[in-house]
C-alpha cells in the first residue's frame, strides 16, 4: 500500500475490504509523506520494518529486487501522487488498484493508459460503488430490456460535511481535498461527482457524449468546487441530470440514480444498498431484494453474505478487490477470467472520469456551453 496511514480514513478502507474475502495478505507499505509517520504506520499495522518504506520511489525499487515481491499495490494518496506512484509501479512489473480519481489532467490519464498497456499488468480503479450486488442486478436487467429503450437518467450524489468551511480545522482529510494542487482543479466534481457519474455508465452500459456543467462554490474562500449541477446527453439520445454536492445540510451520503425506459425504471439508493425499486409501465411498483426469490441468481452472484444479512458499504468495496484478485489469478494462469470480473472498473473508466472533470470545469467556465466527451 502507498498512503494509508496514520489518520487517513480511506486506507483503513482499503484494507478491510482487501482482506474481507480472503484473497490478500498486507506485506510492504510505504504509508505516509514523512519516513518518521511512515514507519510508525508500519509498525502499528505489523509490517516488517524491512518492508516498511520511507518513499513510494524506494518501495518500487526494493519490491521489484525481491524473490517474494507484492503483485499488487493498492495507492491511496491525495490525488495529485495517484499518477506518479502508479507510473513507476507498472514500470516495475507491479499489478496496481488506484483510488479515484484516476489522476488530476487528462495528459497524465491518458499517458497512464499506455502504460498500462505497455506493461500487460492489471489496472483497477475503486469506483467501488459498481461492486453493490443490487447495483449490478439493475446493470443486468437495463441490459435484459427490462425498462425498454433508456430515456432519462437521474443520478445525484450530495453530502453536508463541508457546508462550512472545514478546512479551517486543520483536518487532515478536508485540507488536501480542498487544495487544488493536491485534489486537482476538481474539488466536489473529482471527489463524489465521479463516483456518480460512472454509477450512470456502469449500470446504464450507455456511454455519455455531451454535458452541460454549472460548478459553484458556495463557502467563502474555498477554492475549489464544492456544488455541481450537469446536464447530460447520452449516446443513445437519452438525457440524463448529475447534481453533486458537498454542501447539502442533512444529507449524509445520498448517492441515489433514477432511470426511466420507454417500458419501467429502475430506482436504488446507496444508504438503503439492498432493495432496487422496479416498476413496469401498467403494474404495480416491485421491491426487489438482495438474494430474494425474484433476484435468486443475479442478485447473489456478487454477494459475499445470505439473502436478510445486510450488505453495504465495505463489502461493495471488499467486491472490487475480489474481482481484482481474480483478474491477477487469471493473469498469471494466461487464462479468461469470469465474467463478473471483468466487472471491476479499469484504466478507461478511470480516464472517462478525468475527462468528465476537465469538461466540467471548461463548459461551466464557459457559461454551461456544451461540451463533447470523445472517450
Amino acid at each position: 500500500m502507498v498512503g494509508g496511514g496514520q489518520g487517513a480514513f480511506i486506507g483503513n478502507v482499503h484494507r478491510i475490504a482487501a482482506r474481507l474475502d480472503d484473497h490478500y495478505t498486507l506485506v510492504a507499505g510505504a504509508l505516509a509523506s514523512t519516513p518518521e509517520r511512515a514507519y510508525e504506520s508500519g509498525r502499528r499495522l505489523r509490517l516488517a520494518r524491512e518492508r516498511t518504506y520511507a518513499s513510494y520511489e524506494e518501495m518500487a525499487l526494493e519490491e521489484s529486487k525481491r524473490d517474494d515481491r507484492i503483485d499488487v499495490v493498492s495507492i491511496v494518496t491525495p490525488n495529485y501522487l495517484h499518477y506518479p506512484v502508479a507510473k513507476l509501479f507498472l514500470d516495475a512489473g507491479i499489478h496496481v488498484i488506484c483510488d479515484k480519481p484516476l489522476t488530476t489532467s487528462l495528459a497524465d490519464a491518458k499517458d497512464l493508459q499506455q502504460a498500462v498497456a505497455a506493461s500487460g499488468r492489471i489496472f483497477t480503479v475503486t469506483y467501488n460503488y459498481s461492486g453493490y450486488p443490487m447495483v449490478r442486478m439493475a446493470r443486468e436487467m437495463v441490459a435484459g430490456g427490462c425498462i425498454g429503450s433508456l430515456r432519462v437518467v437521474q443520478v445525484e450524489y450530495c453530502q453536508g460535511w463541508m457546508a462550512e468551511k472545514v478546512e479551517d480545522s486543520g483536518s487532515k482529510q478536508v485540507l488536501w481535498r480542498s487544495d487544488p494542487e493536491k485534489s486537482g482543479p476538481g474539488g466536489c466534481i473529482g471527489d463524489i461527482g465521479t463516483h456518480a457519474f460512472h454509477l450512470s455508465h456502469f449500470i446504464c452500459n450507455e456511454r455519455a457524449v455531451e454535458l452541460s456543467a454549472e460548478l459553484s462554490t458556495f463557502v467563502s474562500g474555498r477554492r475549489v468546487d464544492d456544488n455541481a449541477h450537469i446536464l447530460l446527453r447520452f449516446e443513445n439520445g437519452a438525457k440524463g441530470m448529475l447534481w453533486a454536492s458537498q454542501v447539502a445540510v442533512g444529507e449524509e451520503n445520498g448517492l441515489r440514480i433514477r432511470i426511466y425506459g420507454d417500458g419501467g425504471s429502475l430506482i436504488w439508493t446507496q444508504e438503503n444498498p439492498n432493495y432496487l425499486l422496479y416498476s413496469q409501465r401498467g403494474k404495480p411498483q416491485q421491491r426487489l431484494s438482495r438474494g430474494g426469490p425474484e433476484t435468486a441468481a443475479p442478485g447473489t452472484a456478487h454477494s459475499g453474505l445470505p439473502a436478510g444479512h445486510p450488505e453495504g458499504y465495505l463489502e461493495a468495496f471488499a467486491q472490487i478487490y475480489t474481482d481484482t484478485a481474480r483478474l491477477i489469478h487469471a493473469h498469471r494462469e494466461s487464462r479468461k477470467p469470469v465474467s463478473s470480473a471483468q466487472l471491476a472498473p479499469g484504466v478507461l473508466d478511470g480516464i472517462r472520469g478525468v475527462e468528465f472533470i476537465e469538461a466540467a470545469i471548461q463548459s461551466s467556465a464557459n457559461a454551461g456551453a456544451w461540451i463533447s466527451l470523445k472517450l
